[in-house]
């Protein structure tokens, strides 16, 4: 019953990464998506949402991830352990496999992150006109273009920012964990320590695939789907070559700032609910 404590767990961390974290998830997206010229900065985005569109702004989008975050979570979590699993039959594990394990996992979720964060991207990339959609619309808009040109729009980018962004998370936190608990070798880990732990992960999760990221928003927001199987690489051709490679680092504070309470957050919840549900439930 392993695996039902990971996916029940996951679930719990994933929604209380969204709803710490989706505020400045807006303006990170937005500064990938905007048009050139449309804000000064990231301040300029915040400002400028809460002027026109109002603070609920900054949580548009949320309704996808939030709906989704159960399962992309839950399959995270489980496909992690099972992944340790894999790599190592000891319990301890180096930071190596941790790093491997953890790059295994980012794979298997990007079946159902992709699908989720295209919803996402395409309600945080609305400014508040009158044409505006509801999630429902922009659902059905997508589906014209079919399952994997439409729904799974983005699918290849986003395996390939995982593999290397949950690589990093899991290490950095595994990292941090075991330095505190090298220097207090007769404490539980409280809560502060894990959270700590999860906001390193979580920098160390931007800092391993946030070009990658960029291209994944573009290409999920773009008009038309891509076309030919090199379009990750076309995307950054065309990001360098109009802004810069500046460009494939648009929004890269917020991210890192939003990382350290989502990520805390994440796995905060995550040890403490299956701390629970281990010592009061027969899963």
């Amino acid at each position: 019953m392993t695996v039902a404590l990971d996916l029940i767990a996951g679930s719990v961390a994933g929604a209380a990464q969204v709803i710490v974290g989706q505020p400045l998830d807006t303006i990170k997206t937005r500064a990938q998506i905007a048009p050139k010229g449309m804000f000064k900065g990231n301040w300029d985005i915040f400002a400028q949402t809460i002027r026109k569109e109002g603070i609920l702004a900054l949580y548009k989008g949320m309704l996808s991830p939030l709906l989704g975050i159960a399962g992309v979570n839950s399959l995270l979590f489980a496909s992690y352990a099972i992944s340790k699993r894999v790599v190592s039959p000891f319990p301890e594990k180096s930071l190596k496999e941790i790093a491997l394990a953890g790059g295994m996992a980012g794979a298997a979720n990007a079946i159902l992150a992709s699908p989720v964060e295209m919803f996402k991207v395409r309600m945080q990339g609305q400014y508040g006109a009158a044409g505006d959609q509801r999630l429902r619309a922009v659902f059905a808009e997508v589906a014209k273009d079919g399952f994997r040109k439409g729904i799974m729009r983005g699918y290849w980018v986003t395996v390939a920012r995982e593999i290397p962004a949950y690589s990093a998370f899991y290490a950095g936190f595994e990292y941090q964990k075991r330095r505190w608990l090298a220097a207090h070798p007769d404490q539980s880990i409280p809560v502060y320590a894990l959270v700590g732990s999860g906001s390193f992960g979580g920098i160390c999760y931007w800092l391993a695939c946030y070009p990658l990221d960029v291209i994944k928003s573009r290409v999920q927001l773009a008009k038309t789907p891509p076309s030919g199987v090199n379009y990750i690489a076309n995307e950054f051709r065309t990001i360098v070559s109009n802004q810069g490679f500046k460009g494939l680092f648009k929004g890269l504070t917020p991210s890192l700032l939003r990382s350290i309470p989502a990520a805390g957050a994440t796995f905060a919840m995550f040890e403490l609910s299956h701390d629970y549900l281990s010592k009061y439930t027969k899963l």
